[in-house]
């Protein structure tokens, strides 16, 4: 035996998470992004917010209350690691420096992880590039 268990995508949530901002475009943003990404995947998906905006991270796990789900994928909206992803992030999430967390909802366990922020990517260095092409069309 292994010793890990394999879920359905189905039975992991994903908690979106973003800074948070008094800014409203902040929050539409996150949103948004966690809207596509409902279209893809089909278990829950969810938002919070490290600070400013509402549902805070602890509310935002709690918002998986009743899903049945077996685990809990926190995805931040992060370009790189700073201060929020390496240390704010998982604070909250419980983490206390080991990685992961666990939650206790409905009577059952869940685990909690957190994925690597979005990082150098080909796809994001695309995107800014059509950014630089949009913004020189119009120079």
């Amino acid at each position: 035996m292994s010793g890990f268990v394999v879920y359905s995508l189905k039975d992991i949530g994903i908690l979106v998470l973003g800074q948070g901002s008094r800014l409203p475009y902040n929050r539409e943003l996150i949103e948004s992004t966690a809207s596509m990404i409902r279209n893809v995947h089909p278990g829950p998906v969810r938002t919070a917010y490290l600070n400013t905006n509402e549902p805070d991270i602890h509310a935002g796990l709690q918002s998986f209350t009743g899903t049945k789900i077996k685990k809990i994928v926190a995805l931040p909206i992060f370009l790189n690691s700073g201060v929020h992803v390496s240390e704010h992030i998982p604070r909250e999430l419980g983490m206390n420096g080991t990685g992961k967390a666990v939650l206790c909802q409905d009577g059952e366990k869940i685990d909690i992880l957190l994925a690597a922020p979005l990082g150098a990517d080909k796809c994001i260095a695309n995107l800014a590039y059509q950014r630089f092409l949009a913004c020189s069309e119009h120079a």
